[in-house]
């Protein structure tokens, strides 16, 4: 049976310390916020009526909880940009400390709200990682993603039809003033379908039928609703000339599938990139609730040899095999970077049972044995 275990985000806010925490709509902000703060003042605004009270008329924020010395919470921030003023002045003026919620920052920033000026931490909430479930099932989740409402759904499929059509499609192209929801809508399908690849904007702009400047925007903007991330390349060589081009990754697999019409099953390579995607998924989680200084990248040479992920100062070279048996001709890429570098761990990540060696600098490990020792700090990243 599945269920959610504790959300491994952990935070401990100091008394005079205020709070951002963004994350894409359906990642569990509101869960966790009500589960981490139970006793604290909350302010909705998704709640219509307390929306219009505060849109309407900011200032009562201040009248209301000027002398408030607790923490107050403020969920979906974004939709009231004129209350960031507020929330600053009652930080200078000894008033509540804040922990303020959100699915993107953008709609503040394209109104220049006042973000406090470093007065508040910024923390970001990711889709569910293998340790915050139970009952995991690899292959359903390479189809559906791992947004708790949809890894709890029994029928995610519905759900992600939902999502897209609802949020993805009408809420951010409104948030964006996107003119052509049917050109982004149709954006959001190529960038699926290149999910994980060089970012090219020239084919991308052929393929979604625009302009290749109107798809830089598009990548920017699901950036800024944190829909969307790139992974830039490794380029300290001194021997190799690198590829510097960039890959760009929606946040979520199931989004991502959903998009590109595309049904992962294992032993096809449409299960394979879900995989490497959904590693990478459990990566960017690490950085944002472990190490946010933790650089991730890929490496590959102008001749096509690659490594799929990168970890710090080359403290950590990953390979990602979704297959139940690997061999030694999985270590191309490996083998051409161990000839010029030495990470303190070479791994090859794969869905095989038990871990073992591969030559003499290279473990095989199956994919959860690497989630326990990313997640415990062994890799010392």
């Amino acid at each position: 049976m599945r269920n959610i275990s504790k959300r491994l985000l952990t935070i401990d806010l100091p008394a005079n310390r205020s709070a951002f925490l963004w994350g894409p709509r359906k990642t569990g902000k509101t869960f966790w916020l009500g589960q981490t703060f139970p006793e604290h003042v909350r302010i909705d605004l998704l709640q219509t009526d307390v929306f219009g009270e505060y849109a309407s008329r900011p200032s009562l924020l201040r009248e209301r909880y000027r002398d408030h010395r607790r923490i107050l919470i403020i969920d979906e921030v974004q939709l009231v940009p004129d209350l960031l003023p507020e929330i600053h002045w009652l930080i200078e003026n000894r008033g509540p400390n804040f922990f303020m919620a959100g699915s993107s920052a953008r709609k503040l920033l394209r109104k220049h709200a006042d973000l406090l000026g470093g007065r508040a931490w910024r923390y970001t909430m990711h889709p569910l990682t293998y340790l915050e479930t139970q009952g995991f099932d690899l292959e359903a989740v390479m189809v559906t993603g791992l947004l708790p409402p949809h890894f709890l759904s029994p029928d995610p499929i519905q759900d992600l039809r939902a999502y897209v059509a609802d949020y993805l499609k009408e809420e951010i192209a409104a948030e964006a003033a996107i003119q052509s929801i049917p050109a982004f809508s149709e954006f959001l399908r190529v960038a699926a379908l290149t999910n994980g690849e060089l970012l090219n904007y020239t084919n991308v702009a052929r393929e979604a039928g625009v302009s290749a400047k109107v798809v830089r925007n598009y990548f920017q903007i699901l950036e800024d609703t944190l829909l969307g991330f790139r992974v830039g390349s490794w380029r300290k060589s001194k021997t190799r000339r690198m590829i510097e081009t960039e890959k760009f990754y929606l946040f979520d697999i199931g989004v991502a599938n959903y998009l590109s019409r595309r049904v992962p099953r294992e032993g096809t390579p449409e299960f394979g990139k879900a995989f490497e995607h959904y590693i990478l998924m459990e990566l960017k989680a690490y950085q944002a609730y472990r190490n946010p200084e933790l650089d991730i990248r890929y490496w590959r040479t102008s001749t096509g040899m690659e490594v799929d992920f990168i970890l710090g100062e080359m403290d950590v070279a990953l390979e990602i095999k979704g297959a139940r048996r690997v061999h030694k001709a999985d270590l191309k890429g490996l083998n051409a970077l161990l000839a010029e570098h030495k990470p303190k761990h070479a791994l090859l990540i794969s869905l095989e049972r038990e871990p073992r060696k591969l030559g003499r600098a290279v473990r095989a490990l199956p994919w959860e044995h690497f989630l326990r020792e990313l997640w415990s700090g062994t890799l010392g990243v």
